[in-house]
């Protein structure tokens, strides 16, 4: 935690007391959370420093281990607290380091007077004092897991300018909606971290399979961004648009696990039922089919029916528990999203795969891991793809009913077979399996944006979005569907509003190409200077030779060969700016070898319009297999 000190710290018209932790603007103060505030003093006492996210994570969280999406969210609350929205006047976010606080900072002596802070903050309305108060008695137990508590302040103002509210959604849908908060690591040991959250994410996955037609379960994503904050319960219902809150606690040492958890109605706050569990860790596979039956049959009251709803998963051994748990690290390091967070999460998977050969998910996802890798790591895809395939069609030989097997294998052969009926046939299974996973809502909604079908696009993308309602990816994508259909405002809006909630979010400034398309090309421009981070030499080459200086572009081309020389689809795009279409289609050829992901944009592209009537041109839409 920062240091405080006697002094008051003055930027614009605010003014920081850290000693009474207030932050006043003029004479009114301005509320921010205890993380909130703590964040906004570490950066004004390195004022003009950048602060790196790990040195800001480990000095506001020391106690815990939690993702970077706090930390984003966090400064998110602050940027919203200062006013600014894409204006980064006080808080500069530097790509791939940290943040800078860059507004001129005066210092001079405070009032002295201390104000107690207290150590814990209070329960949040609707948490069980019991469950509170369950602490680790004796050498035998360790606490592993964690309950919940969280928010995402200020979030839901700028959620609400995304059209349609989680309300509307979900009563236009049908279905009653529950979260599943992240279950509370009280062990104080960031080690055991991915076991809280694996739980988290296996009782997400169990209770989508409940009655996915009349219940719909939030994903971990938008869950897991309430991990250290203080939201009463009634907030985190209208975000999340639910009517239903799984709350927990773990713990274990060993041999046993102690599991609590309750279930709770938002609107009145009732809480349906409170249970514990004590086990053999060999038997946690089965309790967590046991919670999820009883969540069943209280939430069947609700639903209505006279057939009873099976929650039962798949039958699990006490041999596979070891395997279970590597799986469980896997895909705690998958979820980070970063190649280094790929790489653990691969060896963490062969690991179990080691254990238990016969363990299907834990083939499935391998899958995931090799099928984004290079995304994020800009290696070609045909390094991993087929190593994705073979894990993707081994966990299904295993078990045909795993939705991410499925989803998994559809993007394979989408973007490297360019096979779009087994693609659709594999999303749609996919989909059947788990109608709650919104990952393959959001991968068929861009599938169905390639072939142009854009209202059906349109509907699968809202539908990822109700069921993870605060990713920046899909929100991003969702902004993006409406760019490939040209309806540019619409796509201006939506990317915008994402950058207002993380401007540092590299997908959403693809709003640039939005400004080019509206013939705004000094607010492109203006976006890459900004944003030099989330440029590239193509998009600048693309800008430039679209807004008429060539020159500039092919000083920006050189600049291209030099770092990028052997991405034929940043080459083409260049060269499509700058209007030369003779390069452009001789890098899409090259591109079109290398099974380049651009290529399943070649139909919707705005950018490849001029190209359109050229016979080379249709014949590279005809061998990827879209339609004309």
């Amino acid at each position: 935690m920062p240091s405080l000190t006697n002094n008051l710290y003055a930027f614009g018209d605010f003014r920081l007391d850290p000693q009474n932790r207030t932050l006043r603007l003029g004479e009114g103060p301005v509320a921010l959370t205890p993380k909130a505030f703590e964040v906004l003093l570490l950066l004004i006492q390195h004022s003009g420093q950048v602060v790196s996210k790990n040195e800001l994570m480990r000095a506001v969280w020391p106690d815990s281990f939690v993702e970077e999406s706090n930390l984003t969210q966090t400064v998110f609350t602050l940027r919203k607290a200062l006013g600014e929205t894409r204006e980064q006047r006080y808080i500069l976010t530097v790509q791939g380091r940290g943040y800078r606080f860059v507004a001129e900072v005066t210092e001079g002596p405070g009032n002295g007077h201390v104000s107690a802070v207290p150590s814990d903050l209070p329960p949040r309305m609707g948490t069980s004092v019991a469950m509170q108060a369950d602490r680790p008695s004796g050498k035998k137990f360790w606490m592993v897991s964690g309950a919940v508590f969280l928010v995402l302040v200020a979030a839901l103002t700028a959620y609400l300018r995304w059209p349609g509210s989680r309300t509307q959604q979900q009563k236009a849908s049908g279905r009653l909606m529950l979260a599943v908060l992240p279950f509370q690591n009280l062990t104080g040991d960031p080690n055991q971290e991915y076991f809280s959250d694996g739980l988290t994410e296996e009782m997400i996955s169990q209770l989508g399979s409940v009655d996915p037609n009349r219940l719909g379960v939030i994903a971990r994503t938008s869950v897991m961004r309430y991990k250290s904050s203080q939201e009463q319960l009634g907030q985190i219902g209208r975000e999340l648009g639910v009517q239903y809150v799984l709350e927990g606690s773990v713990r274990r040492d060993a041999e046993k696990v102690r599991v609590s958890a309750q279930l709770i109605q938002v609107n009145d706050q009732t809480n349906l039922w409170t249970r514990q569990y004590d086990r053999e860790l060999s038997g946690l596979l089965g309790l967590q089919d046991e919670i999820t039956q009883e969540i069943a049959d209280e939430i069947q009251l609700t639903l209505g029916g006279d057939k009873r709803v099976l929650a039962a998963g798949p039958p699990r051994t006490a041999r596979s528990y070891e395997a279970y748990d590597l799986y469980l690290k896997g895909r705690y390091f998958w979820n980070k999203r970063t190649p280094e967070g790929f790489e653990e999460a691969i060896n963490y998977f062969q690991q179990a795969i080691t254990k238990d050969p016969d363990y299907a998910r834990a083939y499935a996802g391998l899958a995931d891991c090799y099928v984004l890798q290079p995304g994020y790591s800009g290696i070609p895809q045909t390094e991993y793809l087929q190593k994705a395939r073979v894990a993707a069609l081994k966990a299904l030989q295993l078990d045909e009913g795993l939705a991410e097997a499925h989803t998994s294998l559809a993007l394979i052969t989408e973007n490297y077979d360019w096979d779009w009926q087994t693609a659709e046939k594999e999303y749609r299974r996919a989909i059947e399996l788990n109608p709650n996973y919104a990952t393959a809502h959001h991968w068929y909604a861009e599938y169905l944006t390639w072939l142009g079908r854009f209202d059906e696009a349109l509907r699968e993308s809202e539908r990822a979005r109700q069921l993870d309602p605060f990713s920046l990816i899909i929100a991003s994508d969702n902004g993006m569907i409406f760019y490939f259909s040209r309806q540019y405002d619409r796509a201006e809006e939506k990317l915008n509003a994402v950058l207002e909630m993380e401007p540092g979010f590299a997908r959403a400034h693809m709003v640039r190409l939005v400004y080019v398309e509206k013939g705004q090309f000094a607010k492109a421009l203006a976006d890459i200077e900004k944003y030099t981070p989330h440029s590239t030499p193509w998009d600048l080459a693309y800008v430039l030779g679209r807004s008429g200086h060539p020159a500039e572009a092919q000083r920006v081309l050189e600049e291209l060969k030099q770092r990028h020389p052997t991405d034929p689809a940043a080459f083409a795009f260049a060269y499509m700016g700058m209007g030369n279409k003779e390069q452009a289609l001789a890098w899409l050829e090259k591109a079109y070898a290398q099974h380049s992901n651009v290529m399943v944009t070649l139909r919707v592209d705005p950018a490849w319009d001029p190209l359109r009537s050229d016979p080379r041109f249709q014949s590279l839409v005809r061998r990827v297999g879209l339609p004309q």
